[in-house]
């Protein structure tokens, strides 16, 4: 699966990251083993992992980074964005990388 990392953590080697999918958020921690080991992960990098469904949350793990700064302001957008009202449904989503739709 391909995502947006939307917060990281340096130091404990975590990271909250938004999937292509848009479902639920996918969390990551660096105690578990991973291809990204040494590479230090920031918010708006692309990357794509593997996503496993655990009974409180979504994990991702062996994640390879895709594209440094793909989408830098996307955490603050999303932050700064307010729902008053549900979205109109359109058919204008952007599809993440090698994603057919």
């Amino acid at each position: 699966m391909y995502g947006v990392v939307l917060w990281a953590d340096e130091c404990d080697q975590k990271a909250v990251i938004w999937c292509e999918d848009h479902g639920n958020l996918a969390y990551y921690n660096g105690a578990e083993h991973s291809m990204h080991e040494g590479v230090a992960l920031d918010p708006g990098d692309l990357i794509q992992f593997e996503l496993r469904e655990e009974q409180d949350c979504r994990r991702a793990s062996n994640l390879r980074r895709v594209d440094a700064g793909w989408a830098p302001g996307l955490p603050e957008n999303l932050r700064s964005t307010k729902r008053l009202a549900p979205l109109p449904k359109a058919d204008n989503v952007v599809a993440f990388p090698g994603v057919r739709r």
